[in-house]
């Protein structure tokens, strides 16, 4: 990562010295990686919640493993168990980097979109903090999608960490659907602050809704003829 690209990292010391949930946004396959070297940097290894498949995967689902990463599943039994694996880490004092989005944003100019309620929801368990954490540039590097990486001219990745999200508002509520859809609206709210902040720009009014764009909620999606996206294809669907 050193030699791939030059790093600008700001806001590191508002991580926390105990367990917490560290919340990016996802736009670039490798933004795990971008994130996790900024953590391990900062002696904070860090702790993935990462789609089961991937410990299939030969030689990669051995070193997942060997790291105590933890596999998602898409059930309701499977999800509780890695939320039971994620609470013992932030229990322990570990970090735990949960992407909200769930999967590589829809966005076409790769803002956040909607999100998951796993983050919000482990850490109203827990009570452990949640830090928003916003990168951009990683994406030219590794656009989204892309094949190759573009490493000439040399490209900077720039990390923000804020400061954890209030969710005291949210503190002995029922963790009903309607708590944890709005504790993420919150989480989601402070990570698009602070990419706006690094690209200079005005994030959208609304929010990308997959659901609404009769996209899936997981997994790739298509390009089509008629729009243009800011990861260099003709568009989506």
């Amino acid at each position: 990562m050193n030699i791939l690209m030059a790093k600008k990292w700001e806001g590191t010391e508002k991580l926390p010295a105990g367990g917490f949930i560290a919340a990016p946004n996802h736009c670039t396959e490798i933004d795990p990686i971008v994130v996790g070297h900024m953590l391990y940097n900062m002696k904070r290894p860090p702790h993935f919640l990462a789609k089961a498949g991937l410990f299939k995967v030969p030689v990669l689902g051995s070193l997942l493993r060997a790291a105590n990463q933890i596999p998602v599943e898409r059930s309701t039994t499977g999800a509780n168990r890695s939320l039971q694996a994620a609470q013992e880490v932030v229990d322990a004092g570990g970090a735990i980097i949960i992407y909200p989005e769930g999967t590589l944003t829809r966005d076409p100019d790769l803002w956040p979109m909607k999100g998951h309620t796993g983050a919000a929801r482990l850490a109203l368990q827990t009570g452990a903090p949640v830090v928003p954490v916003a990168h951009w540039g990683a994406q030219e590097v590794f656009p989204r999608y892309a094949k190759r990486l573009h490493v000439f001219p040399r490209k900077t990745s720039r990390i923000l960490v804020g400061d954890p999200v209030d969710l005291s508002a949210f503190q002995g509520r029922p963790l009903d659907r309607a708590t944890l859809v709005e504790a993420t609206d919150v989480i989601m709210d402070a990570i698009t602050e602070l990419l706006a902040t690094l690209r200079g720009e005005e994030p959208p009014k609304e929010r990308w809704d997959p659901a609404a764009h009769n996209q899936s909620k997981h997994g790739r999606f298509e390009a089509t003829e008629g729009t243009s996206g800011a990861d260099g294809t003709d568009g989506q669907k």
